[in-house]
């Protein structure tokens, strides 16, 4: 068998030195896919104020299930509905740019959402771009290695 060779950066830890039990934040993503001729394709949004290519993702709501919660995330910020899945696929960990500059360490558990419905008008849609991209596509598009990882190894046959 062949070595794969990742050709993202070494995963990057949040550093928590000196932090606060509550400092570090937890949010529920939606890894957004469907199937076309046989074949995933990945729904990637960019982000508000950056532009990167990123997943849909939030803040956990009250009394909902952190796979409701992401597929919240994914009809507000992506405009798609589909089918959750209540395991994670896996966990990634990046630096959110507060809109007072104080930047907050999060981890986002990703959760997969079978897309069966994309909506043409939805919340974000003036201030997000979508776009599907092939599995490896999609890895390369985004920054945060750990999701880039979940991406190239997401099997949409056992999506758990």
């Amino acid at each position: 068998m062949k070595e794969q060779r990742s050709h993202s950066k070494p995963f990057a830890p949040i550093d928590m030195q000196g932090a606060k039990k509550t400092g570090l934040r937890t949010q529920f993503a939606a890894l957004c896919y469907r199937m076309r001729k046989g074949k995933p394709e990945i729904l990637l949004v960019t982000s508000r104020r950056t532009r990167r290519w990123i997943i849909p993702k939030g803040w956990p709501q009250d009394g909902m299930r952190p796979a409701q919660s992401a597929a919240i995330e994914a009809l507000e910020e992506a405009g798609v509905e589909g089918k959750t899945n209540d395991v994670t696929l896996g966990s990634f960990s990046y630096t959110k740019q507060h809109i007072s500059g104080r930047a907050l360490p999060c981890v986002a558990l990703v959760y997969p959402l079978k897309v069966k419905t994309v909506h043409e008008r939805y919340r974000e849609v003036k201030q997000r771009k979508r776009k599907w991209f092939s599995p490896a596509q999609a890895a390369r598009k985004v920054s945060a290695p750990e999701l880039a990882h979940i991406i190239r190894s997401f099997d949409p046959g056992n999506p758990t």
